[in-house]
């Protein structure tokens, strides 16, 4: 997948300046494919000279000019493509897991503060991912959520980024445990 992809997608659910897509892209996006601010300006910019999205400008008082981008028809047109082709396998680049794996010829003590401030890190997205989920959710039940929404990617994404958010902490969790069981000998 391409960040190319992953805009095009955000841009589905309308009209939007890059600092919307940065804030957007942080809030969903982002726990499976993070990205800078920088870099979405720059994948906008290759977009529209591309003619997958388009951008107008737009003056505003007292405050600098900023650009709307949309999604053209050729853009739609090429995420219909790219949803339509098999994805390559996912792969799992993690310097913690590498810490965890050496953390016997290693400083166990800095692994294990590691692993407390991953959780740490986990726990706080979880939060943010709730948080999200009851805005989509608004007060509905989840089923009738899926069946009426008009768009129900942003939510299957979403139920992943929990899933896996705590499947981290609940790692992190029993590591530590062995960890300081072994410690503790």
């Amino acid at each position: 997948m391409s960040l190319r992809n992953a805009l095009m997608a955000a841009l589905l659910e309308g009209e939007a300046s890059g600092y919307d897509l940065a804030k957007g892209f942080d809030a969903s996006v982002a726990n499976f494919w993070p990205a800078t601010p920088q870099q979405l300006y720059r994948e906008l910019d290759r977009l529209a000279a591309d003619g997958l999205v388009r951008a107008r400008l737009v003056r505003q008082e007292k405050r600098p000019d900023k650009r709307l981008f949309s999604l053209t028809e050729a853009g739609a047109l090429a995420l219909r493509d790219f949803t339509a082709r098999p994805p390559r396998p996912g792969v799992i680049r993690d310097e913690l897991l590498i810490q965890v794996q050496a953390v016997d010829a290693g400083d166990e003590a800095a692994v294990r503060q590691a692993l407390k401030e991953r959780m740490t890190r986990a726990e706080t997205k979880i939060a943010r991912y709730e948080r999200l989920r009851a805005r989509l959710l608004d007060g509905r039940f989840e089923d009738d959520y899926l069946a009426e929404a008009e768009r129900v990617g942003p939510y299957l994404t979403l139920m992943r980024g929990l899933s896996f958010e705590r499947e981290n902490l609940r790692w992190c969790e029993q590591s530590l445990k062995i960890l300081e069981r072994r410690a503790a000998r």
